[in-house]
Order: structure tokens, then C-alpha cells, then sequence
């Protein structure tokens, strides 16, 4: 998927994770939505680096940008 992003049937029943980790991609963009800073994402997950975070915040984005609404 990336190198980042993973998606594994054993790990959290394949729901998509942070690569080396059970955090799910969706929970970053849930806290991004209650308005979590990336300090604040850091702080409750210590072992998540500043830039993975951002390149599944940029995912994401880019995921919005080619999806077509009809």
C-alpha cells in the first residue's frame, strides 16, 4: 500500500494501520476531526514521528482529491 500504510488480516482484522504499529489510519484522521493538533497526536502517541503523521494526513488528502463525486 505504502510504505507507511499497511493493511494485514491479523493485525486489527485488516483494518488499515500505521506500518509497525496497531494504530489505525483511520484514528488519526478521527482526531484530526475533533481538532487534535499534531503536537497533541504526538503527545498521546510518543512513538508515532511528526512525519508519518503527516504523510497520513497527506494520504488522506490526496485520496479526497482523486475521488469523484457524481
Amino acid at each position: 500500500m505504502s510504505d507507511i500504510i499497511e493493511s494485514n488480516p491479523e493485525i486489527l482484522g485488516g483494518k488499515t494501520i500505521i506500518k509497525g504499529t496497531r494504530i489505525p489510519v483511520a484514528l488519526i484522521y478521527e482526531l484530526i476531526g475533533l481538532n487534535y493538533t499534531i503536537d497533541e497526536i504526538q503527545e498521546e502517541y510518543p512513538h508515532l514521528d511528526r512525519q508519518v503523521i503527516l504523510k497520513v494526513i497527506e494520504f488522506g488528502n490526496d485520496a479526497l482529491k482523486n475521488k469523484k463525486i457524481f
